[in-house]
């Protein structure tokens, strides 16, 4: 049973579309008819339809509940979280970007253990005291991994570094800082390719680099699916919303639809942000025609 504005949001198949309201308002339910409504109404193939979500449970609850809707279950259709659609293009895509797609995947606990095993490997003074070495390690992860959910690549982070560094008018302790950090932030990259390990922050920004300098592999990422869908819009960071714009590019008049709540922006420590909401209206909605 829908409302009118539900309706209204399942029907509306063609351009961008961006819902936003209240817990307990429908909202999944709404993205869960509308991909019945492409299927069987639009006859829009399964496998050209892609929905993307924040967590696996949602992801999975997604997955149930579609297959609960639609009679006959249609395998095809692809329903997965941001890092689990990555990981599935850097395991067939990857070697185009001189990256092995046998990498493994380390945890949140591995990937503290693989960076204490090898600090030595680091120039590291400040976040390295003698006394206790071991001091910096949830900082520095917390730091690394803000930095690719924002979307900055270790050359870039490295090249601000290097020009604060020049910066006589910042404290000469804070610059050292920064460009210990940038060169840190280098190395754990480096090393984790060498080891070819993959934290799940790397499954976005590698999937990211393998589009943009890969367009004929993008290309067919965008024409395979034609229509996307993505849930809980308020909890992606800025490379997440980045990885739907390329998939759906603004001048490509895409099919896109995005589903949030601009009052739970729960993992706004991850790099979430409700602004992707106002970006979103902003950067598709509002471009010149």
């Amino acid at each position: 049973m829908l409302n009118a504005d539900q309706k209204k949001a399942v029907q509306n198949v063609k351009g961008l579309l961006l819902i936003v309201a209240g817990a307990g308002t429908g909202k999944t339910t709404t993205i869960i008819e509308k991909i019945a409504f492409l299927i069987e109404k639009k006859k829009i193939k399964p496998e050209n339809i892609l929905g993307l979500t924040f967590t696996e449970k949602a992801s999975n609850e997604m997955e149930e509940r579609i297959d609960q809707r639609l009679p006959f279950g249609y395998f095809q259709l692809n329903i997965s979280t941001f890092h689990s659609f990555c990981d599935q293009v850097l395991r067939s895509e990857s070697s185009h970007i001189g990256i092995s797609p046998l990498y493994r995947l380390l945890s949140e606990p591995e990937t503290v253990m693989f960076l204490r095993e090898h600090l030595f490997l680091f120039k590291l003074n400040y976040f390295r005291p003698l006394g206790n070495p071991n001091k910096f390690l949830d900082a520095l992860l917390q730091h690394f991994s803000r930095l690719r959910d924002e979307d900055i690549s270790p050359v870039e982070y490295l090249a601000w570094a290097k020009k604060i560094n020049k910066k006589r008018s910042v404290p000469k302790e804070e610059r050292e800082k920064n460009l210990e950090l940038a060169v840190a932030f280098e190395t754990f990259q480096t090393i984790k390719q060498h080891e070819n390990v993959f934290d799940y922050a790397d499954l976005i920004c590698y999937t990211l680099e393998l589009f943009r300098k890969r367009p004929h592999i993008l290309k067919r990422f965008q024409k395979q699916y034609g229509h996307v869908l993505v849930d809980e819009f308020q909890d992606t960071n800025i490379a997440q919303y980045s990885l739907i714009k390329l998939l759906a590019p603004p001048k490509g008049k895409p099919n896109l639809t995005v589903v949030g709540d601009d009052s739970q922006a729960i993992y706004k420590f991850r790099g979430a942000s409700v602004s992707n909401i106002l970006a979103f209206m902003k950067e598709l909605y509002y471009l010149p025609s």
